[in-house]
């Protein structure tokens, strides 16, 4: 090295200084040829890369200690700078003459023993040389890049972050962890100087080590980096040298033998880690689940697995992994066992319960039994466990529960095109009559409706889900297609679904009865008759649901069937049948996109349309049925203007459902195009279509989407609006 580039570096580079110093030695040819020359080019290789590693130093200004003694020699001057060409100083005589390594004469490194003797590196060697040397080569490429020093260190600053190095093996968990976990990520948004920036990235880079242990990387090299990237910010390079994956060698499960015979070997095949799989904590946390779960699930109940215990070899790169188990007996159900029983006893619990006395234990039970008892809405906290019984094979269930506030006063306001503005008003208690026994009791008061009504609920009726609902109403409405005073009593049984319980199938099946005294327009010159129905109805109702969600699908399907046979007295008694088929379809375009199309087919049959009673023939039109149109007003009109409704009618609706990235994605936007008519004949001909079209959005909260939509009649009728606006939870179909 000339003497103008080692001033350089002593100048300018301190940390290079040395270790290009240790990087001459390591690669002298003499000392790499022997046993202890590979040794030494080891150890230098080695305190190159901890020299590295290490804070950059900083040049420090030169300062004599002490003055030497006045001898007669010359006395150092601390004024006079220091000469870098200046001779050294010499040094005391050692009895040994340095050699001059120009001289023939004097005697050179005798290395041929050696390269004799010495066995040659092998390839494992040679490869773990080669490593050790690219790592000391990434680092100190590094380091040479590691010159950004700012102009003002305690002026604040924005800064980008970024990784090199990363391997490609990692998971989408390494991101998400480092940005849940990352100090530098949790104060992106703020501007920070130099030395806050140093720090955040310090912490960070021990975090990054730690995410790469959880992937097996136990070797990893992570340095931080700063350079500008030319807008006034700081970019924090995260240089990651992962080096290999540590694998799992020796997998013990000591306890699981005690389990019944042959569940030992099933569980350990749950278990499913294998000596050779890459060692990575999330898999292996996720196999202790898999024991546990499956212990839980077959009679189980105190099974336990004790925290994992890893013996990490890093010699040869592999771990040993010890899950102790204790598996407890495996049991069956006994008895349901409760303290508090003010809102139902331990009979009603057993006959929500999925399982019976006898029933092999599983956990998936309880945690069913949990949440049916919680649907109840009668309680706040609960608990369900399994408890020691007197029988030795069996366990029983303690379900303890305080209870929830039983009494809820409600009130709604709205307004609907074409129906008005609306009140309704509700009060009711849930378990008046134990157990779960409800009433409620509602008034409405509306524009086009003046209403009051009482209602009994009897939830989990003789049967896990079943419903039985008693009503009794008197309404007087007011509307465009009819005027009408209605007392009715109706009750029925039911099996739905509900927020908590998606059923593929559901049904009900009742009686209606009513009184009614209707207004309807008779006759080309508009007058009108008030006519009295006494009306018996037995409506049945069966769904199929093969969507993925209740509100909110995206993906399946639904169809619905509808069938009302009805009695009536009125000048004479006839009979009738009103059918009602609805199909829906979701079909998802992208994740954010959903196409959604629904079908409605409607008939009456077995009467004229003026011998049915106003309020029981079919109306179409609405936020229900063809938005853009107010609500009942497609189909025949009397010479009023008014609807005056029909025996069939059919309907479609097509639209996109589209998530934006507003509001952290919880909003959204819809357009779509509706269809229908209404006819007075039994079978509907598809003449005369009434078209509606607009736009709605969507708000996603976490109990469902909340609609506004509106719309606007493409081929309006005379007296139609041309706007027309819904709200309600849920969407349209």
């Amino acid at each position: 090295m000339n003497a103008p580039a080692a001033r350089n570096i002593a100048e300018k580079d301190w940390p290079a200084a040395p270790a290009l110093l240790i990087v001459g030695i390591a690669n002298h040819p003499p000392l790499r040829g022997s046993a202890m020359g590979r040794t030494t080019y080891r150890c230098c290789l080695g305190m190159l890369v901890i020299l590295l590693m290490g804070s950059p130093l900083r040049p420090v200004q030169a300062q004599a200690t002490e003055p030497p003694a006045a001898n007669g020699e010359e006395q150092w001057d601390q004024d006079t700078p220091l000469d870098p060409d200046q001779p050294l100083t010499e040094f005391p005589d050692f009895g040994v003459e340095w050699p001059d390594l120009d001289d023939a004469s004097t005697p050179a490194f005798d290395t041929s023993a050696d390269e004799q003797d010495a066995p040659a590196f092998t390839a494992e060697e040679e490869q773990e040389n080669e490593q050790l040397q690219a790592a000391a080569d990434q680092i100190a490429e590094d380091i040479s890049l590691n010159e950004y020093r700012p102009t003002d260190a305690m002026a604040e600053t924005a800064y980008r972050i970024s990784f090199a190095g990363l391997p490609d093996t990692l998971k989408e968990s390494f991101g998400d962890r480092f940005e849940i976990l990352s100090v530098l990520e949790e104060y992106r948004g703020d501007d920070a100087n130099f030395a806050q920036i140093q720090r955040r990235a310090q912490s960070d880079t021990e975090l990054v080590e730690r995410l790469l242990r959880i992937e097996g990387y136990y070797d990893a090299v992570v340095q931080t980096r700063f350079q500008a990237d030319g807008a006034e910010r700081v970019d924090v390079v995260f240089n990651v040298q992962a080096g290999p994956q540590y694998k799992l060698d020796d997998i013990a499960l000591p306890g699981l033998e005690a389990a019944v015979s042959p569940d030992p070997v099933k569980f350990r095949e749950t278990f499913g880690l294998q000596s050779g799989a890459v060692f990575n904590s999330d898999a292996i946390m996720s196999a202790i689940s898999r024991l546990d779960v499956a212990m839980a699930e077959s009679g189980y109940p105190f099974a336990e697995t004790a925290e994992p215990e890893l013996e990490i070899d890093h010699a040869g790169r592999l771990g040993d992994l010890t899950v102790p188990v204790t598996p407890g007996g495996r049991f069956n159900f006994g008895s349901i066992v409760m303290d508090q029983t003010d809102l139902f006893g331990p009979d009603h619990v057993q006959m929500i319960a999925r399982f019976k006395p006898g029933d092999l234990y599983q956990a998936s039970d309880l945690e069913d039994l949990r949440r049916a008892l919680i649907a109840t809405g009668l309680v706040s906290t609960i608990s369900v466990e399994p408890v020691a019984g007197d029988d030795p094979d069996a366990v029983d269930i303690a379900v303890n529960v305080s209870p929830a506030p039983l009494r809820t006063i409600a009130g709604e306001l709205g307004y609907g095109t074409g129906e008005g503005a609306r009140a309704e008003v509700s009060w009711e208690h849930r378990n008046f009559f134990p157990p779960e026994g409800l009433v409620r009791a509602t008034a409405v008061l509306a524009t086009q409706e003046q209403s009051g009504s009482i209602a009994y609920r009897r939830n989990n009726y003789r049967r896990r889900d079943n419903i039985l609902n008693g009503r009794v109403a008197l309404s007087v409405v007011d509307r465009p297609a009819f005027k009408a005073q209605t007392f009715s009593v109706a009750a029925n049984i039911e099996r739905q679904s509900n927020l908590i319980y998606q059923k593929r199938w559901s049904w009900s099946a009742g009686v209606e009865l009513l009184a009614s005294r209707e207004t309807d327009v008779t006759g080309p010159a508009g007058a009108t008759g008030r006519d009295t129905f006494f009306i018996g109805s037995l409506p049945g109702l069966v769904t199929f649901d093969a969507s993925d969600d209740l509100l909110d699908p995206t993906q399946g399907f639904r169809l619905t069937a509808r069938v009302a046979p009805e009695a009536s007295l009125q000048n004479g008694s006839f009979f009738y049948v009103r059918s009602q088929f609805d199909g829906s379809a979701y079909f998802p375009v992208s994740d954010k996109i959903v196409l959604a199309g629904r079908a409605r087919v409607g008939t009456i049959v077995g009467a004229g349309n003026n011998r049915i009673a106003p309020s029981r023939r079919l109306y179409s039109g609405g936020g229900g049925s063809v938005r853009g149109y107010g609500y009942q007003s497609i189909g025949p009109r009397d010479s009023n203007n008014d609807p005056v409704g029909g025996r069939s009618l059919v309907e479609f609706s097509l639209e996109a459902r589209v998530k934006t990235g507003f509001f952290g994605g919880n909003f959204g936007v819809v357009p779509f195009i509706d269809a229908g008519n209404v006819y007075t004949s039994s079978a509907p001909d598809m003449s005369g279509l009434r078209y509606g079209a607009g736009l709605g959005v969507r708000y996603y909260s976490d109990f469902g989407p909340i609609r506004i939509d509106v719309g606007t009649p493409i081929n309006p009728q005379p007296g139609d609006s041309r706007i027309a606006v819904y709200v309600s939870l849920g969407q349209a179909f």
